[in-house]
Formats: structure tokens, sequence, C-alpha cells
């Protein structure tokens, strides 16, 4: 059970914490003035060698718990940033 566990974190949480990368990146970079189309295209690049990043780690760390909340929450917390940097006035 711990292994579906772990496996479940890497696929979802990774993919939970490529999400908010991507978008915090993206808003990020409009902020500096970078047109979408390239901050998007950055941001894309970025995400495959991230994601690869959180699966691999993981597996490697001692707690599942800890991967979730390490994956999950920064997920969380990268998706909310970029809602906010793009709700402020400009």
């Amino acid at each position: 059970m711990v292994l579906v566990s772990r496996i479940a974190a890497a696929v979802f949480g990774g993919y939970a914490f490529v999400w908010g990368f991507t978008t915090l990146l993206i808003a990020l970079a409009l902020v500096a003035g970078l047109p979408y189309g390239d901050a998007q295209t950055t941001a894309y690049l970025l995400a495959f060698l991230v994601f690869l990043g959180a699966f691999l780690w993981a597996f490697s760390v001692r707690r599942v718990l800890v991967a979730w909340l390490v994956l999950g929450g920064g997920g969380l917390t990268m998706t909310l940033l970029s809602w906010g940097l793009t709700r402020t006035p400009a």
C-alpha cells in the first residue's frame, strides 16, 4: 500500500507541483514584461524537467507523507501565488 501511495504521490503530486510551477513561471514572466507566447513556451519546456525531478524525488524521500505535502502543497501554493500575481492591477 505504501508503494501505491508513493506512485500516486509521484504522478499526481508531481502533476500538481508542475502545474503550480508552470502557472507561477508564466505569471512572473508576464509581470516582467515577456510576451505570453514566450512565457508559455519557456514554462512548458522547463516543466518536463521539473516533473522528472519531482517524480524521482517522490521515490527518494524517506516518508511518503512528506512527498504528498511538498508536492501537493507546493503546487497549491505556487498556483495561488500566480493567481494573486495575475489579479493585481498593472
